[in-house]
């Protein structure tokens, strides 16, 4: 595979500088608890179901805690003790019957001490590990699905986007992209859905511009990938997204549904959602040790700063996040093969030697990351509407991830700014990919861009800005927060004491307790960890 001999100094400065940005945001991230991370803890531990009016029994829950047990800090000592509390002491029949008894008012909470306290851990903690191992079921599931039915023949994975808001639909689409070549189908969520402090219960069957992430939605979808993958030969992933104001539940039923890659990146809810960035570091860790836990491809939006600031100008952002974002994961517990960092072809087509460009960006990232399974986005900021032109410009995105050895590469639709597609305009999209991969498929090994050429200066350049980007986040007085709040990333700025959800965050207590947390940072349970095999596989692809 074609690679950039890059400045091994730069390289190890780079990552260093990472690391020492990243590391107080996981301090503040162990410091603090989201009532999304008290209710992802309730949904492991089998909690179900919402009320007539649709709010999810978890929601009764952890606002119980929150109101009722204000004085003593609320969440701040986690939701489980109080909660299992109650249910030892015999005033309820499980955790769904609580919450109905609190919501009449019939239960009052407390913070159990001493041996009550010890009890109520204890069946806290075998409640949640009920949860857990059925994510390490999932898990092995998956591998043994895969082993039995064989998976794509080949990198890029072919990723198209399906979501009508009718999860019925959405299956017939979803099973007819796969047979038409698609390798992971990625069901987008209704618009809004990132803003929403509850996850809906439920199958949908009307949404906004895409279908509700709920875990009956995913039951449904993932059951009906499951028969298309056995009548094709090839196991077919699922993706939907673990963003928002309820991040770390979604990642859990993701988990608990054998979802195979999430949408995951603290930033853009941060910058596009306005979700307060304290709130979303929390989620985003719980969530990322969820899905190094249940064996999930994250993929990562760094695409998305490329639709506000210039390709050009802000490519070391994207580099600078991407490198953020592998430290983030992997001290998640997250592994390469996992990281699905994202990059976009993004360049304005009108910039002189703009393909060459892309080339450079595209190949930084695949030296910078080179078993990291790269997400590589399709043009939208520079699509007009003239379809044919848009035709061409995703032929040249194909090629270009052909050549740099993207792993996963979003289909583009020539109809991007036009219409949402219709099943038409995804067949030549498709049609599109096919040509490029069977007719340039061995092109790779005759790329070569020399050393002191365009290509690899380019690509210099802008490792060299992202170290100097790295540095000058490193001097803020605090770090990355800081450097969020002045814009740095997609000229977006989102100070730290503002933002949706941030109401939701508090500080944990000394005596702290979630069995979840405490399982995740145990690491994989037992025969959860994938394979060596199964780990160079992935490798390979």
């Amino acid at each position: 595979m074609t690679r950039i001999a890059l400045d091994a100094t730069s390289v190890a400065t780079a990552r260093d500088l990472a690391g020492a940005v990243g590391r107080p945001v996981v301090d503040l991230a162990r410091r603090h608890t989201t009532v999304s991370v008290e209710r992802a803890t309730l949904r492991l531990a089998g909690a179900t179901g919402a009320d007539p009016d649709g709010v999810p029994w978890v929601n009764h829950l952890v606002d119980a805690v929150r109101d009722g047990l204000l004085p003593d800090g609320g969440i701040a000592h986690g939701v489980s003790l109080p909660l299992f509390d109650a249910l030892a002491r015999g005033e309820a029949a499980d955790l769904v019957d609580l919450a109905q008894r609190l919501r009449r008012g019939q239960v009052t909470l407390r913070l159990p001490h001493g041996p009550d306290r010890t009890r109520a851990a204890a069946a806290a903690h075998s409640a949640v590990t009920r949860g857990m191992d059925q994510v390490d079921a999932q898990r092995r599931r998956r591998e043994q699905m895969i082993d039995t039915v064989g998976d794509a023949p080949r990198r890029p994975w072919i990723y198209l986007i399906v979501a009508t808001g009718d999860i019925r639909e959405d299956v017939r689409q979803a099973q007819a992209a796969a047979r038409a070549g698609a390798d992971v189908v990625a069901v987008i969520r209704s618009t809004g859905q990132s803003l929403l402090d509850y996850v809906p219960e439920g199958a949908t069957y009307e949404g906004f511009a895409g279908t509700y992430a709920t875990q009956e939605n995913f039951r449904i979808m993932r059951g009906a990938l499951d028969e298309t993958s056995h009548e094709l030969g090839r196991y077919v992933r699922l993706t939907n997204y673990a963003s928002g104001l309820c991040m770390p539940e979604i990642a859990v039923l993701a988990g608990l549904e054998r979802l195979d890659m999430m949408l995951n990146d603290s930033m853009y809810g941060i910058l596009f959602r306005d979700i307060n960035p304290v709130r979303t570091f929390v989620d985003q860790r719980f969530s990322r040790q969820v899905h190094a836990r249940a064996g999930i491809i994250i993929n990562t939006g760094e695409d998305n700063y490329l639709t506000t600031a210039d390709a050009v100008e802000a490519a070391h952002t994207v580099t600078t996040s991407q490198l953020l974002n592998e430290y983030f994961a992997k001290e998640a517990g997250l592994e390469d093969w996992q990281l699905g960092l994202g990059h976009a072809f993004e360049i304005d087509p009108e910039v002189p030697e703009s393909f060459r460009l892309e080339l450079a960006h595209a190949l930084l990232a695949r030296s910078l990351f080179p078993d990291a399974p790269l997400k590589w986005m399709p043009p939208t900021r520079h699509m007009t509407g003239d379809v044919f032109r848009g035709h061409l410009l995703d032929g040249f995105f194909n090629l270009a991830g052909l050549l740099t050895g993207q792993g996963i590469l979003l289909v583009g639709m020539m109809t991007e700014a036009v219409v949402t597609p219709w099943l038409s305009d995804r067949d030549l999209a498709l049609q599109n990919v096919r040509y490029v991969m069977e007719a340039a498929g061995g092109l790779q090994e005759d790329f070569r861009p020399p050393p002191d050429g365009f290509i690899a200066r380019r690509a210099g350049v802008v490792l060299d800005e992202a170290v100097a980007l790295l540095e000058r986040i490193n001097g803020h007085d605090d770090g990355l927060l800081d450097a969020i709040a002045d814009g740095t990333f997609g000229l977006m700025r989102r100070p730290a004491d503002r933002g949706r959800g941030l109401e939701g965050v508090a500080a944990k207590s000394e005596d702290y307790l979630n069995p979840a947390q405490n399982l995740l940072d145990a690491g994989a349970g037992p025969g959860a960890t994938v394979s060596d095999e199964t780990r160079e596989k992935e490798a390979v692809r």
